[in-house]
């Protein structure tokens, strides 16, 4: 008897529909075939296993389970439950009143037929509602993550025992109820709580608002990193759309909690300067998605830029233009989407006060510029904001000043990215300054002669390279947005060139 189950194969952030065809008939072996990896085949014993402690017989017959498309590779465990369904249903130990092929039917089985969470299950249900399926039965723990997707009724199950009941009309389970989605925002840090450095929350306020790259550079001690951690505290709440996004490529990652819906937070990833190229852009046999893709809709984070191998921090170059990464192998290749906001942070030297203000630089001639030499060239070009942190005197913190706190902040760059959704509401895949490609900068970003001139005068005098002068309008168009104003004045111009520390001839030059 043949019994067609269907199951879904992740391929990258995508979902594809896998069919599982069981006929058992004359003869005595097994057959697992359709481009199984050896999770999958290794579940023969498991599933054999799981059909005897819950009361049903292996069928001794020649047992042919076909995967496909056999084209494509399936990877894992997730498999085990429409297999084991199959052999129970092709072998005529049950009838099912409720035909199977009206749902995606994936889970991980234990040896006593508890099902155990799976990966990649919000693609999986965004596929299954696309193509028609009425519903998607899964592991209890991966419910709610995939009852965000409208449309499509989600039945958790704790058990194969569970699924053979509600198939055969045994048993009558309610679709799980998707929770509300409300964006939130860390609660652990505040910008009131940084003494100071008002001219730099003034540039992260610039960054956040335009969804600019910035890089803060400053002796050990000047709140380089407390910053940068208080930056997803005033980033915009995440959209439907972007925590979607965000929660499919976590999803993918395994890295959700069990019984998490959606991410509602806008990701922040700090990883160790120790990393590799592959962790950083993603990749493996069967392709993960890497720290750039993680970080989504959010912040990356790398403290002491220059301790990064040099390859770890090359391979951001092109992923940070294209605002995605394409990892190929011979057989295949997979794309993972890749907009994120790049955060650095790094010393001004080895020994960490060149330019400080009270302490004296120890590092021998040439060193510093050695040291920032071991940043390239072009990817200091993409970051757009080059910020100088100076250490707060021991006087900023015995004065018990109020500062503006991370809510007072968000408002403003709400309201700088509320008009930006409307200046990009006809363009696709655009919802920030930083977004902007040649053709749309010279439309939404004239000059008037004033500020032409201003520019021109800085490209000349800083030798700045033409992707420096994009960053520049760009940036400038962000101070205009959060000034209400409708168009760039030079003022504007004059403030986004002075985040440009880096590219100063005689920064880092000590001698």
């Amino acid at each position: 008897m043949l019994v067609k189950i269907f199951g879904s194969a992740i391929h990258g952030v995508e979902a594809i529909t896998i069919t599982i065809e069981v006929n058992v008939g004359q003869g005595t072996r097994f057959c697992l075939v359709g481009l199984p990896d050896n999770a999958v085949k290794e579940s023969e014993f498991r599933i054999e296993t799981v059909i005897k402690n819950i009361g049903y017989k292996m069928p001794r017959l020649r047992t042919v389970v076909n995967m496909a498309p056999a084209g494509i590779r399936k990877a894992g465990s997730a498999y085990d439950l429409p297999i084991a369904l199959g052999i129970i249903a092709a072998s005529k130990q049950v009838t099912f009143k409720r035909p199977p092929h009206d749902y995606i039917i994936m889970g991980e089985l234990s040896l006593d037929g508890a099902l155990r969470p799976i990966r990649g299950i919000l693609p999986m249900a965004m596929q299954a509602k696309k193509e028609g399926f009425s519903g998607i039965i899964l592991p209890m723990q991966n419910a709610r993550e995939a009852a965000i997707v409208e449309g499509l009724e989600v039945f958790g199950m704790q058990s194969i025992g569970e699924v053979l009941a509600f198939l055969q009309g045994n048993a009558d389970v309610s679709p799980m109820e998707p929770l509300p989605f409300e964006p939130g925002y860390p609660g652990e840090f505040d910008f009131s709580e940084v003494k100071g450095q008002g001219a730099i929350k003034r540039a992260m306020e610039i960054a956040a608002a335009g969804g600019h790259n910035i890089i803060l550079i400053g002796p050990p001690g000047a709140g380089k990193t407390m910053l940068a951690k208080r930056l997803p505290t005033i980033l915009p709440p995440l959209s439907l759309e972007e925590a979607l996004e965000t929660t499919r490529i976590h999803s993918v990652a395994g890295k959700l909690k069990d019984d998490t819906g959606i991410i509602t937070m806008r990701p922040f990833r700090s990883p160790h300067h120790t990393m590799s190229d592959m962790a950083m852009v993603g990749g493996g046999s069967i392709p993960q998605p890497g720290e750039i893709s993680l970080a989504q809709n959010g912040v990356l984070f790398l403290d002491e830029l220059p301790e990064y191998k040099r390859s770890v921090l090359e391979v951001l170059r092109q992923p940070m233009e294209e605002r995605k990464v394409t990892i190929s192998r011979a057989r295949s290749s997979a794309e993972f989407p890749a907009t994120f906001m790049l955060v650095a942070s790094m010393n001004p030297c080895p020994c960490g006060f060149f330019n400080h203000p009270e302490k004296k630089c120890t590092c021998m001639p040439g060193v510093v510029q050695k040291y920032l030499n071991r940043i390239s060239g072009p990817l200091l070009d993409r970051i757009d904001l080059h910020i100088e942190v100076v250490p707060v005197s021991p006087a900023a913190f015995s004065r018990n000043l109020p500062a503006e706190t991370s809510s007072q902040i968000r408002e403003r760059v709400i309201a700088a990215r509320a008009i930006q959704w409307e200046r990009f509401a006809q363009q696709t895949s655009i919802y920030s300054n930083a977004q902007m490609n040649a053709r749309q900068l010279h439309h939404y970003c004239r000059l008037p002669p004033d500020a032409r001139d201003l520019l021109s005068l800085a490209m000349k005098k800083l030798q700045l390279s033409a992707r420096a002068y994009e960053r520049i309008i760009k940036v400038s168009r962000t101070i205009a947005d959060l000034d209400g104003a409708t168009d760039i004045s030079p003022g504007h111009i004059a403030e986004a060139i002075q985040y440009r520390t880096l590219d100063r001839e005689s920064w880092g030059r000590q001698y």
